[in-house]
């Protein structure tokens, strides 16, 4: 697949983010990197899903200039809502950002986790998982992304089982729960047998 590339910067370790608590009420903003020091501060964020008309998933690579899982296979899209956005919003934008694309989400979950990345800081966000279609001609963002790829559905489980240091730790947390507790929601969009 040729995929061309967009080199727009497009985040920032000052971008102020959205603080919560563990029912997702805003309890004040902190800057990306202030968020993300030491075991991380709570703060809101997504993680987006997108399939293809074959029902295979779109991943990404994530850019090596990243200061948090630099080089990991992640999920299609994932980031946070700046202060004053909406997650319609921000999802929206950093599809673009990321992936210069458009389309409709579903919102399927939401969970709280904390993962610690060796000694440059940890994740610490309560997350909403989406799910999306998409069209094969994304074109990534080399600033955030290394390199993409689809890969089928009844397949991802397996590349997880058998090599789990490539992929990051909230892509593995929520395939395991899509596929165990979402079942007939994502199945609107792949095929997991």
């Amino acid at each position: 697949m040729t995929i061309t590339s967009s080199n727009r910067i497009v985040s920032s370790e000052n971008e102020e983010l959205i603080l919560v608590d563990v029912c997702d009420r805003e309890t004040g903003y902190l800057s990306k990197a202030e968020c993300h020091d030491g075991d991380g501060i709570l703060h809101r964020a997504f993680s987006v899903f997108l399939f293809n008309e074959r029902g295979d998933l779109l991943l990404q690579e994530r850019s090596p200039s990243k200061r948090l899982w630099p080089g990991y296979w992640s999920n299609s899209c994932c980031s946070h809502p700046r202060r004053g956005e909406s997650m319609a919003v921000a999802t929206q934008r950093r599809l673009h950002d990321e992936l210069n694309i458009e389309t409709a989400l579903e919102f399927v979950y939401r969970f709280n986790y904390q993962a610690s990345y060796a000694r440059l800081g940890s994740e610490r966000e309560l997350c909403h998982v989406y799910l999306g279609k998409t069209i094969d001609q994304v074109r990534p963002n080399e600033h955030e992304i290394s390199a993409i790829r689809f890969v089928a559905a009844t397949s991802l489980a397996n590349e997880i089982a058998a090599m789990p240091e490539r992929f990051t730790p909230w892509l593995k947390m929520e395939w395991q729960t899509l596929c165990n507790d979402h079942r007939d929601r994502l199945e609107r969009y792949c095929s997991i047998d």
